[in-house]
């Protein structure tokens, strides 16, 4: 049972780095920097390097954060990673970019609801997710209209072919910090619940912690969903939200990336995809607000609000009828 269930966290891995490719290399398609077979190869490359230098707190919070560790059986991780596979599977059919690390965060606060009540909820955990629903895109927002307004200040007396130039080169930069981010938070979130799995099975004693292999074959299963990843959400995110050229790919990338670097470092799982969204737009209105296509960004909002609920009341439906087989 364990092994199957370690077996559906990479599947639900996997689906994240397929669902959340768009996250990577959205920017740098749309930009014509690479080609989508080369940017997914390099997205996934700097997807699994995240596994030798970033630590573990994000995994961590999701493993003993969320859900008190005691009321974790298997039934409940199972229905949790279902739940959250099925939302991003829907959410990827439609090609709106909707959140991973949310879905999985619900899924389990769902299930853990579903078995043992509210009382299972760890709220200090939870206030962190929820306050970073907001904050992650608004940072995202901030950084990439601060660094777009400052670096055009600097380049503004240079020709176009040379800013081109230029940051076609410096887009490749930005892009493998980005996918060092994206890796490093959304891979976590399967290594706490692999950890978590293990934890309360009896097989990492008495102290949680996440053993060196699960973070090597959650960064390689990530890796490999990036590798394959899926191109609907690709268009809406590089094409629909906005036109970008490379200086402004790499302006947005560079900002997704320091706040999911940051985040990553104080433990915050936060959603990739609300990042680079939020980034991307805040480029896109330093040009003028008519440059952003709102039609398309309220789409994506309502993915994002309603993540949370329709992923919680899915696992809670999964997790129910197994309960019942168990009693």
């Amino acid at each position: 049972m364990i092994v199957l269930l370690i077996l559906v966290a990479l599947a639900f891995d996997f689906m994240n780095g397929f669902h959340d490719a768009a996250n990577s290399i959205a920017t740098v398609v749309s930009t014509r920097v690479l080609t989508p077979r080369m940017a997914v190869a390099w997205a996934a490359f700097f997807n699994f390097v995240a596994a030798f230098g970033f630590g573990v707190a994000v995994a961590t919070t999701v493993g003993k954060g969320i859900v008190a560790p005691e009321a974790v059986d298997h039934a409940v991780i199972f229905a949790a990673l279902v739940a959250a596979f099925l939302w991003d599977l829907i959410t990827w059919r439609y090609g709106l970019p909707s959140s991973s690390s949310h879905a999985l965060i619900a899924g389990l606060a769902g299930a853990g609801v579903a078995k043992a009540g509210v009382g299972v909820l760890l709220p200090a955990g939870l206030v962190k997710v929820v306050v970073f629903i907001v904050v992650s895109p608004l940072v995202g927002f901030f950084l990439g209209a601060l660094f777009m307004v400052v670096i055009i200040r600097f380049v503004h007396r240079a020709s176009p072919f040379t800013i081109d130039r230029a940051f076609r080169r410096l887009q490749l930069l930005s892009a493998a910090g980005y996918s060092l981010g994206h890796g490093t938070n959304d891979a976590q979130k399967t290594m706490g619940i692999i950890a978590v799995l293990l934890f309360t099975s009896g097989y990492l004693g008495d102290k949680f912690y996440v053993p060196f292999w699960v973070i090597l074959i959650c960064h390689a299963a990530i890796a490999l969903g990036t590798m394959f990843g899926g191109w609907r959400i690709v268009r809406t995110m590089g094409m629909r939200l906005t036109a970008l050229q490379p200086l402004g790919g790499f302006c947005a990338e560079t900002a997704g990336a320091i706040a999911l670097l940051g985040s990553a470092t104080l433990g915050i799982p936060v959603s990739t995809t609300h990042t680079i969204t939020g980034a991307i737009v805040g480029v896109g209105s330093t040009r003028r607000l008519s440059a952003v296509r709102w039609g398309v960004a309220q789409n994506v909002v309502l993915a994002w609000i309603l993540t949370i609920p329709c992923t919680a009341t899915l696992a809670a439906l999964v997790y129910l009828p197994l309960r019942l087989l168990r009693a």
